[in-house]
C-alpha cells in the first residue's frame, strides 16, 4: 500500500430520491476498507450541464466527499464504478450526460497527477464546474490541486454564474 492521502469525490444525482441516493453513496464509500471521513460538503441544487434539452428540467443535487485512505486512486476508481452499478446506475452509451441516479467522480487523489487506465486525476473539468468547485471550496478553500497554481477558493471567485447553485439545508 502507498502512503495515506486525501481523496476527493464529487457526488451527483438527478433521478429518483436524490438525497437518499447521495446519502447511500456516501455511507457506502465510508464503509469501504480504509476510508476515513475528512469532510462532507453541503448539498447543492444545480442546473444540469451539457444535457439534451429534454433533460434540462432534471436538476442535480451535488456534494463533495473527502476521505483519507492508503488505497490507491486506481482501486477507488474500480470501487466507485462498482458502487454506481450496485446502486442502480445505468450508463447510456449514446448519451454520456443522460440523467442518472448516481454519478461519482474522483476530483483529486493527494498530490498525484494520473492520466492512465481510464483515470485522469485531478478530474479534467473540475475547475470549470461550479457544482464541484463550490462544495470543494466549502471544505478545503486553500487546497491547490496538482497542476494548478491557484487555490480552490481563488478558482471559485473567477467562475461565472453565481446564481446557478442553491445550497440546501437538508441533512444527509
Amino acid at each position: 500500500m502507498s502512503s495515506r492521502m486525501e481523496i476527493g469525490f464529487s457526488l451527483g444525482s438527478n433521478l429518483g430520491d436524490k438525497i437518499g441516493n447521495l446519502r447511500l453513496a456516501a455511507r457506502e464509500i465510508l464503509a469501504m476498507e480504509d476510508a476515513q471521513l475528512v469532510g462532507k460538503s453541503s448539498l447543492y441544487e444545480t442546473e444540469p450541464v451539457d444535457v439534451k434539452p429534454e433533460y434540462q428540467h432534471l436538476k442535480f443535487l451535488n456534494s463533495v466527499l473527502v476521505i483519507s485512505s492508503e488505497v490507491p486512486a486506481e482501486t477507488w476508481l474500480e470501487r466507485i464504478g462498482d458502487l454506481e452499478v450496485r446502486l442502480g446506475r445505468e450508463r447510456d452509451r449514446t448519451d454520456k450526460n443522460a440523467p442518472r441516479n448516481l454519478d461519482v467522480d474522483i476530483i483529486f487523489a493527494g498530490d498525484r497527477l494520473i492520466g492512465s487506465g481510464g483515470l485522469t486525476v485531478p478530474h479534467p473539468r473540475w475547475a470549470e464546474r461550479r457544482f464541484v468547485v463550490q462544495p470543494l471550496a466549502e471544505l478545503q478553500p486553500d487546497r491547490v490541486l496538482p497542476g494548478m497554481d491557484r487555490s480552490v477558493s481563488d478558482i471559485l471567485n473567477t467562475l461565472p454564474g453565481e446564481d446557478e447553485l442553491i445550497q440546501l439545508d437538508a441533512e444527509w
